[in-house]
């Protein structure tokens, strides 16, 4: 079993930044990667960006430039730096981790907010 618990949304204008943060706890050393997501209101859930246990990263295409997924194992946190944001980045971000037995966990979501 793994928990993760995001934090670090909020309220921010347009062309702001954020840093959304994912703490891990449990059976960590079987992460095999943590992953970002978001949902808008009446959306489906999409993928963000992708971080392996080896340090490789995948972005999204409408959104490579303006997000930075890391991980800090030390910490066992994972981060999403988010840059420039638009108001259509506003949604509820859920933090992803996928063991090495292929089973998923999620957190419960932070709200970000974009909005003059």
């Amino acid at each position: 079993q793994v928990q993760l618990v995001e934090s670090g949304g909020g309220l921010v204008q347009p062309g702001g930044s954020l840093r959304l943060s994912c703490a891990a706890s449990g059976s960590i050393f079987s992460i095999y990667s943590m992953a970002w997501y978001r949902q808008a209101p009446g959306k489906e859930r999409e993928l963000v960006a992708i971080i392996t246990s080896g340090g490789n990263t995948y972005y999204v295409d409408s959104l490579k430039g303006r997000v930075t997924i890391s991980r800090d194992k030390d910490k066992n946190t994972a981060y999403l730096e988010m840059n420039s944001l638009k108001p259509e980045d506003t949604a509820v971000y859920y933090c992803n981790a996928v063991l090495r037995s292929s089973k998923a966990f999620w957190g419960q979501g932070t709200q970000v907010t974009v909005s003059s």
